[in-house]
């Protein structure tokens, strides 16, 4: 009973992670995040410079999620988690670009006439 069990749930080999690793992702998180708002509310750098500061942060908070919530890392168990994510990434980036493109084209071509 207990290999059908097993058997029935494709994601039984792959990590699921630990108490300490959520918790190593959440307190990262939560610098990740404090960081750039106090930046913010206590403006003391230029705001290029504030701006860069933030994006930076959102991207390595961006890693930090995928590796210790989603758990995409380089492992075998994780590889094909990670190339689907790097297709919806690519699509999405394809939609949202394109689309982009299509309205800037056309408020173009608007403007001309």
């Amino acid at each position: 009973m207990a290999n059908a069990h097993n058997s029935s749930h494709g994601h039984d080999e792959a990590n699921h992670g630990s108490v300490k690793s959520y918790a190593i992702g959440f307190i990262l998180s939560v610098i990740l995040t404090v960081i750039p708002f106090g930046l913010v509310m206590y403006p003391t750098l230029p705001k290029d410079m504030t701006l860069l500061i933030i994006v930076a942060f959102a991207v390595i908070q961006i890693v930090v999620h995928l590796y210790y919530f989603l758990h995409l890392d380089g492992s075998q168990a994780a590889r094909s988690s990670v190339t689907s994510f790097l297709f919806t990434a690519l699509v999405i980036a394809l939609l949202v670009g394109l689309s982009l493109w299509i309205m800037f084209s056309i408020h173009s071509s608007m403007m001309a006439k």
